[in-house]
């Protein structure tokens, strides 16, 4: 059944990484601003989010990632989702996604040429994603 505003979001913390607490935060607002969230807490496989996207029809994955591996874990998640039909899914990524302290323009770059639509910066408040994926999504 779908939220208040119809909208679906899998969300995850992808990979080794086992922090739960920000996975946690971004499933209480997304859920109290009106989306269908299907968490799937910590250590997902790229395979995990396509399944669950696909299940459950998503409009959007949000990735989660604390631990700096982000770009070893994410890399080729865009070609699995296009290969299972979701060309036209959106793609968020979020947290402490490098190792160390690198230029964001030049992080969220890369990421994007990763086939990422979105990328956040570590500390960036739940609002903030969450005005972006009402825009994304033509939610106001």
């Amino acid at each position: 059944m779908a939220g208040k505003n119809g909208k679906k979001l899998v969300i995850g913390v992808i990979g080794a990484d086992v922090h739960a607490v920000g996975i946690r935060i971004l499933d209480y607002a997304f859920s109290h601003a009106g989306f269908d969230v299907t968490n799937l807490g910590v250590m997902v496989s790229q395979e995990e989010y396509v399944n669950a996207a696909v299940e459950t029809d998503a409009d959007a994955v949000v990735v989660s990632s604390l631990y700096g591996h982000a770009e070893l874990d994410c890399r080729g998640l865009r070609q699995k989702l296009d290969e299972a039909g979701l060309t036209d899914i959106l793609l968020y990524l979020g947290g402490n996604i490098v190792v160390g302290k690198q230029d964001f323009v030049e992080v969220e770059k890369r990421f994007k040429d990763m086939g990422f639509d979105r990328v956040f910066q570590p500390s960036t408040p739940p609002e903030e994603t969450l005005k972006w994926l009402e825009y994304d999504l033509g939610v106001k």
